[in-house]
């Protein structure tokens, strides 16, 4: 190292050793365990879009689209959700049985093992298309391919778990589920007070090492059926039978539920949405140390397990299910609006409606691009622990938003509850995706910046890690080269944030091959370049405190979960074909994101306790104008994708299952073609001024229009109306009900 450049590190080596954030071992195990891949090009200040472009977009194998058009739709063709939820508090036996028989529990468990291989676009398909049908049934299928057992196991199991226990998952002879939770240590595992200790035990028949567990879960999805229960508990070996070290850490283990001392609890009901769920105890149980699932070795390895299979789990399962519902909900409010007329006038042609349509639009479009380039770094075997919570929190957030607007266009027809609301299901389990597998409070403000900031900047993981080395001298050496390079990232993206800024992103680089869009790509790579200096400045002002700024964190967080959003929108557009019809929810989802990007950008500076830095930010980046929106033709344009059938419409709305007998989306579909296919005949009798029956006597309208519009208003009115229930129906749902005459009585 050069003495003038060792004068200039030494002192700030100092300062930043008490400075910047340490890093616990649970943040390291964390951090460890996940892959970045496009977050980090987000997080550079200037992505490399070609990169991007280069991705290939996930495609079903024949054998998986052959499941989808299959056992999938015949399986939600034997569903009545309603009787699920409402009547039963569970799935019938032939649904339990059928889901057994075709391996929807084993999805992810390679063929070798009895399972199905699919990859994880095809895993991510199946539960969008079933969730389009019934979040109940969604949710059982989900789980056991999702964090639990068998992903753990086909992550760390040993060749002799694999054997046994994946062929038994994946034909549903073995139902596992997962205990991770417990009323004192919720998104804070490490609060867990569940406990395993080391120690000698009897195991079929035989003496063996093992480990006495007692615990107390509750929310496990699974837990009042499963046979084998995957536990997370804490490990300790207090007579040192495995080592000299006591407390070994969190540990993950397979425990057979019909053991001695295992008890399962009585049912939760999640927001009345009936899948199995409930809390699970056990007390002196005894598990062989060959139940720890990768063996001895993995004792104490829980978290970074955990964080391992999360980082598939949840980029799949709750985002897929967001999608789904933003979907369902683009697709009837879309047809609805057609259907329902109010002043003589679909009710979508109305600006209020209009502005809660396009806003679906856009979110069905992007939300489900973002869910395909999630699914692709998936497939190409990625733990991608950031972008799976981006996914994560942002797919169930915007499922909430997009059912709020369905239910305001729907109004009385989404209140009313009954077989034909197709909406109130989902409704009712937003706060399922909203809270399980991490809340998105935690998630927002603490996951996707706190691990993005460290993991996907280009330096900031280097200089952390060098300040931790004891030896004071290789610390030294280590921090200066990752230094300078941060300095020279830092003034690289002063420059660029400066220039794309003061320009209006038009000397900002944008793919050769984008056409229309460029000037899209343009403002996000102005956009990026902010982000990235904004955090740097962050981390220089704010050092460790930034944990604690968890409102700052998660601004941060929004502005690299839009940037990604938007970028996925950008490659959907290019894979698909350039369709020039597609591009007003292109668009669409541009202007909010960027106002979106630029509202949260203002919300960190006017909050940075180093005012200096704050006034030099926004100098740089011109943060802090009013944030534009999309105007009001370009979001008319957006409602129309959905308001009439075209291409556009169904590429928006995707694979959704299009209704059956028992519920309103076959009637509501059935109506909308025949409002659609009626509409040049209305338009002749509305031009004409005539009733249909004046047009008939007329002679403008032959017998066979008449027909056409009487099936037409029959089928109008069928949408329209509502379910109703006898004094009977109502002493069925509830016994205990009294009856509006029996009280008047009284």
């Amino acid at each position: 190292m050069g003495t003038f450049r060792q004068k200039l590190t030494a002192p700030i080596h100092k300062w930043a050793r008490t400075a910047l954030p340490t890093l616990s071992d649970t943040e390291l195990d964390a951090l460890e365990a996940g892959d970045v891949w496009w977050e980090a090009e987000l997080f550079s200040g200037n992505p490399d879009w070609d990169m991007l472009h280069a991705v290939e977009a996930p495609r079903l194998s024949d054998k998986e689209q052959a499941f989808l058009d299959g056992p999938c739709r015949e399986l939600c063709g034997m569903i009545d959700d309603w009787k699920i939820n409402q009547l039963d508090a569970d799935l019938p036996p032939e649904i339990w049985t059928f889901l057994r028989e075709k391996k929807f529990f084993g999805m992810i468990i390679p063929e070798s093992h009895g399972g199905l291989g699919f990859s994880a676009f095809a895993h991510s398909e199946v539960v969008r298309f079933l969730s389009t049908r019934s979040v109940a049934v969604a949710v059982t299928v989900m789980v056991p391919n999702s964090l639990g057992p068998g992903e753990l196991m086909l992550h760390f199991g040993t060749d002799a778990q694999k054997d046994h226990w994946l062929p038994r998952l994946a034909s549903g002879e073995e139902l596992p589920a997962f205990g991770l939770t417990s009323a004192e240590a919720g998104s804070d595992a490490s609060a867990m007070r569940d406990e395993g200790v080391v120690c000698k035990g009897v195991w079929n028949g035989e003496e063996v090492l093992g480990i006495r567990l007692t615990w107390a879960k509750r929310y496990i999805t699974l837990a009042p059926v499963c046979t084998v229960l995957g536990l997370a508990f804490k490990l300790r070996d207090p007579d040192g039978l495995l080592g000299d070290e006591e407390e070994i850490g969190i540990t993950c283990a397979l425990v057979p539920t019909d053991l001695d001392g295992v008890e399962t609890g009585r049912r939760h009901l999640p927001s009345s949405t009936m899948f199995m769920n409930g809390p699970t105890t056990g007390k002196d149980v005894f598990i062989p140390l060959s139940n720890i699932i990768g063996g001895k070795d993995y004792a104490g390895q829980g978290w970074m397990m955990l964080m391992t299979a999360l980082a598939a789990g949840r980029g799949i399962s709750l985002p897929s299910m967001g999608c789904a519902a933003i979907a369902l909900s683009a697709h009837t409010t879309g047809a609805y609006a057609r259907i329902r007329e109010q002043f003589n006038l679909p009710i979508g042609m109305f600006g209020g409606v209009q502005s809660r349509m396009g806003r679906l639009a856009a979110d069905a479009y992007s939300m489900d691009a973002a869910r395909h380039l999630t699914c692709a770094g998936l497939d190409e075997g990625r733990a991608l622990s950031v972008i799976s919570a981006i996914m994560k929190a942002h797919a169930t957030y915007r499922m909430r938003e997009a059912l709020n607007d369905a239910m305001d266009v729907h109004s009385g027809k989404a209140v009313i509850d009954g077989p034909s609301n197709y909406l109130l299901p989902f409704y009712r389990a937003v706060p399922i995706g909203i809270t399980v597998e991490g809340a998105n409070i935690v998630t927002r403000s603490l996951i996707i910046f706190g691990q993005g900031s460290i993991r996907a900047h280009p330096h900031m993981l280097e200089n952390i890690q060098s300040l931790g080395v004891e030896d004071e001298e290789e610390s030294l050496a280590r921090f200066d080269k990752s230094l300078w390079a941060h300095i020279g990232h830092t003034t690289r993206t002063v420059f660029r944030a400066w220039g794309r800024a003061w320009t209006g992103g038009l000397i900002a680089p944008a793919p050769k091959d984008a056409g229309p869009l460029a000037p899209i790509y343009r403002k996000l790579s102005r956009w990026s370049a902010a982000y990235a200096l904004t955090a740097d400045f962050a981390f220089l002002t704010l050092g460790g405190a930034l944990k604690r700024k968890e409102m700052i964190s998660g601004r941060m967080g929004d502005v690299l979960s839009e940037m990604y959003i938007l970028s996925a929108t950008l490659k959907r557009w290019q894979d698909e074909g350039r369709n020039e019809a597609d591009l007003p929810v292109v668009r669409y989802a541009a202007e909010r994101g960027f106002g979106r990007m630029q509202e949260a950008l203002d919300g960190v500076l006017a909050n940075f306790p180093a005012r200096w830095a704050a006034w030099i930010l926004r100098f740089v980046t011109l943060t802090g104008s009013a944030p534009k929106t999309p105007d009001d033709r370009l979001v008319a344009e957006c409602s129309d994708l959905i308001f009439e059938p075209s291409d556009t419409r169904d590429r928006i709305v995707g694979r959704i299952f299009e209704g059956c007998h028992s519920d309103g989306i076959e009637t509501l579909n059935r109506c909308y073609a025949a409002v659609t296919g009626a509409a040049p005949l209305m338009k002749k009798l509305r031009e004409a001024g005539k009733t249909p029956e004046e047009a008939l006597e007329a002679g403008i309208i032959g017998e066979s229009d008449m027909q056409q519009i009487n099936d037409m208003q029959a089928l109008v009115d069928e949408v329209v109306a509502v379910d109703d229930y006898s004094p009977e129906d109502l002493a069925t749902l509830f016994p205990n009900l009294h009856q509006p005459t029996a009280r008047a009585a009284e």
